[in-house]
């Protein structure tokens, strides 16, 4: 039962599929049909399916039949009238040939012209699409052109921009094209091309610089040298309103920098408006040298990826010029000029360099640049010491040094460090002051070779203040005389004197805009002025006084000058605390010695005159002439002798003016040397006889030396001081003329002795000359009982006096 239930409801489903594959297979197209049948059959009951199909075409044919048998004489009407149409038909078509036909004939121009038109358009189609072409390749080869032309007039970099456009812009839209191929081939070619180009330039830029670099340096010392003007005049007017007895010197200084610069007025300006207002007249670096070629091979460079190879370039070369500007001429010490070109040189390479690392980014850096200095600034110092030693004119090393300020003050305005420099110029200053001294050595010596050593004469006031201002002299006794009066000293001594001041405002010209302090510069000019003092004027004062041909009358006028030159010591010390404002008494001011100098001039021109005279003195002695066989004694003084006197009196009445010790030393020193010398003469070898006679004319003569002792030639020495010269020959030659061997022989050795200034080996020299004398006179008359005792006597104080001398010895 269920069984056939199953069967009965499988066999409604089946009939329900194949009823909508068969509405499915009548509404389907045709060609989508296969995938219906393909699943009848998948089935099993493809057989009921072809049943079912066939009756549905029988159903269909049978509508088919009802629908004719409904339409038939439609139809036969249709066909009816279709063999109408079909003649009118072909009437037609008869008409439609015949028409084609002429259509045919009359269209073959018409095709004609078509073929032309067709023609036309096609060529205007390529026309356009040649247009199209070339107005892509045009820009390119503008551009290209553009490049040539740039290349050709030296834009190096803006060909190098436009080859940039080409080549990414332009090219790729053109690749294709093989005049493009040849373009991009040749491109690598054309950037080579604009770097040689372009370092061509910089190597041009490079020798332009490297001969532009005097002129741009000279630039800028001159902008620099305005700016120290100013300070220099406000450094002068502030002293003068601060202290009003500064000297004329200062005053005249002022006056000539205004008066070489007169567009300089009043006011103060610092050193940018003063380089801003040189600016207008003094032509930057900028204005000298063309910098364009730098950058652009810098931007050239960059583009291109060789910044780092060029800014090698660029260095390495800059260093070897560096090193050719450092390199001193061989004979730039010889004029200022030479300094002044090395300098300028100098100068320009690092103004070049400045404005290089302040315009440019890394082409240089602060570490390149100070490396240079360095190297510069030990190269200039070991030059200008090598170079600065032959300078042997103090004018010269002062320019010189001015010209070191200016150089170090440019390069210090553009931020290099320069103490250096200043203490290298503390250095030459030692040099300077050599030059100094040797240049006042030979002031010195033609002051003193030209003096007439005289008193200087003074007609009227006039004269007498010139010479009062020129040398601090004050006299209150000279001043009421009448004219015409002398000075006491000559004229070497104000002549010496403001050649002291002269030196010493030329060692203050020296220490100017060296940045030392007021106690540096003071003690600079006190150590440099003892050195002219106590080398320099000593020297040369002890030259003059040691001359062969220097008389007894400079001798003294040298001892006199030397006196006020000494007490006007003070007032140089004055004037060199009013141009250096420090004071004697602050701790560590060095004291000048000019005291010492001029008391040691004095003391050798003391020791001079007491040579002199005593040199004199024996001159005349050369002129003794004594018969020491005489047997009687002249009626007065040798002539010799007489003159000699004479000669004393008048040096001595010269000697008023020199202090008094002075006089009195020179007088006894000569009386002393008289004496001596008249001993000396008593008693030398070559006299091996003398007669009483003799010896009582050389009494004679020593009495007019004691007659000149006594006449007080000197004033100031007390009671027979002067005589007491005269004592040893005045007691000898009263033992033998007097003949008084007894007191003498008894009284030997005691304080209260009459003969006390009598040597017992002089006395026995003495008496051998007087008994050689008796013996050779009295051979005929050793008989005469008086002559015989006499004899006698001489031989027992000959024998005494021997005793006395061993004694002595012993």
């Amino acid at each position: 039962m269920e069984r056939g239930k199953m069967a009965e409801l499988e066999s409604l489903e089946t009939a329900a599929e194949h009823e909508r594959i068969l509405r499915e297979i009548e509404s389907t197209d045709t060609a989508c049909i296969g995938p219906t049948l393909r699943s009848v059959y998948d089935g099993e009951e493809h057989g009921r399916f072809m049943e079912k199909l066939e009756a549905r075409i029988r159903n269909h044919d049978r509508e088919i039949e009802k629908m004719c048998n409904f339409h038939y004489q439609g139809f036969v009407d249709s066909i009816t009238e279709l063999l109408k149409v079909r003649g009118e038909a072909q009437k037609l078509k008869n008409q439609v040939t015949d028409t084609n036909r002429k259509l045919q004939n009359e269209g073959k121009e018409l095709i004609i012209a078509m073929e032309e038109l067709k023609q036309c358009r096609l060529q205007q189609r390529n026309i356009s699409a040649t247009v199209d072409k070339l107005t892509l390749c045009l820009p390119v080869l503008e551009m290209y052109s553009k490049l040539r032309e740039q290349m050709k007039s030296k834009r190096h970099y803006p060909a190098l921009k436009t080859l940039e456009h080409l080549e990414h812009t332009y090219l790729p839209q053109v690749s294709h094209y093989r005049f493009c191929k040849i373009m991009v081939d040749n491109i690598p070619k054309l950037r080579e091309e604009i770097k040689e180009v372009s370092m061509s330039d910089l190597k041009d830029f490079l020798e332009s610089i490297r001969k532009h670099s005097d002129k741009i340096g000279e630039t800028a010392m001159k902008q620099d040298c305005r700016y120290n003007q100013w300070k220099i005049i406000a450094k002068i007017f502030f002293s003068l309103l601060l202290s009003p007895n500064i000297k004329a010197q200062q005053q005249r200084n002022l006056d000539n920098i205004v008066s070489q610069h007169p567009r300089i007025s009043g006011g103060k300006k610092s050193k940018k408006e003063v380089c801003a207002s040189s600016d207008l007249e003094v032509p930057g670096a900028q204005d000298l040298v063309d910098f364009s070629p730098v950058y652009r091979c810098l931007h050239i460079y960059s583009v291109l990826g060789a910044r780092e190879t060029f800014e090698n370039y660029y260095r390495k070369q800059r260093r070897k010029q560096a090193r050719l500007v450092l390199q001193p001429p061989s004979n730039m010490h010889e004029t200022l000029d030479g300094y002044r070109k090395y300098f300028n040189q100098i100068v320009g390479f690092f103004v070049v360099e400045d404005h290089i690392l302040h315009t440019t980014q890394g082409l240089v850096n602060r570490a390149y640049i100070d490396e240079l200095w360095e190297m510069a600034l030990s190269k200039t110092i070991a030059a200008l010491r090598t170079h600065s030693s032959y300078c042997s004119d103090p004018s010269l090393v002062l320019d010189l040094k001015n010209l070191i300020v200016l150089f170090a003050d440019t390069l210090q305005g553009y931020g290099f460090p320069v103490n250096q420099l200043f203490d290298m110029l503390l250095e030459i200053q030692d040099q300077y002051s050599e030059t100094l001294l040797k240049k006042w050595s030979g002031v010195f010596r033609h002051i003193l070779d030209s003096d007439n050593y005289s008193p200087i004469p003074v007609t009227n006031e006039e004269v007498y203040k010139k010479i009062v201002g020129q040398f601090p002299f004050q006299d209150a006794e000279l001043e009421k005389q009448p004219f015409p009066k002398k000075f006491p000293f000559s004229e070497f001594v104000p002549k010496v004197y403001n050649q002291i001041k002269e030196f010493i405002y030329a060692c203050l010209k020296f220490s100017e805009d060296l940045h030392l302090s007021s106690t540096e510069v003071d003690d600079m000019i006190r150590k440099s002025t003892n050195l002219l003092l106590t080398r320099t004027l000593s020297n040369c004062l002890q030259n003059v006084i040691k001359r062969k041909n220097v008389g007894l009358t400079e001798l003294v006028q040298i001892i006199i000058n030397t006196t006020h030159l000494e007490k006007s010591c003070k007032f140089l010390e004055e004037f060199i605390t009013n141009i250096t404002n420090v004071l004697p008494e602050t701790v560590h001011t060095t004291k000048l010695y000019g005291t010492t100098t001029f008391k040691d001039a004095r003391h050798a021109a003391e020791e001079e005159i007491y040579t002199n005279l005593n040199q004199k003195i024996d001159q005349f002695l050369q002129l003794a002439d004594y018969d020491w066989m005489a047997m009687e004694p002249g009626s007065k003084a040798s002539d010799y002798l007489v003159d000699l006197i004479g000669f004393l009196r008048s040096t001595f009445a010269v000697f008023t003016h020199l202090p008094g010790k002075v006089a009195q030393t020179a007088c006894m020193s000569a009386c002393k040397h008289l004496s001596t010398s008249l001993m000396q003469l008593l008693l030398e070898a070559e006299v091996r006889q003398l007669t009483l006679g003799a010896l009582q004319q050389f009494n004679l003569d020593v009495e007019e030396c004691e007659q000149f002792a006594r006449s007080g030639p000197v004033p100031g020495f007390q009671g027979d001081t002067l005589q007491l010269a005269f004592i040893d020959l005045r007691q000898l030659l009263d033992l033998f003329i007097q003949w008084d061997w007894s007191t003498y022989l008894a009284d030997y050795g005691q304080p209260t002795c009459k003969y006390l200034r009598v040597n017992p080996t002089t006395a026995l020299v003495l008496l051998e000359k007087m008994r050689d004398t008796s013996r050779k006179n009295n051979v005929f008359a050793q008989f005469r009982k008086n002559e015989r005792d006499k004899q006698k006597l001489i031989d027992t104080v000959a024998k005494q006096l021997r005793s006395l001398i061993n004694s002595h010895h012993s």
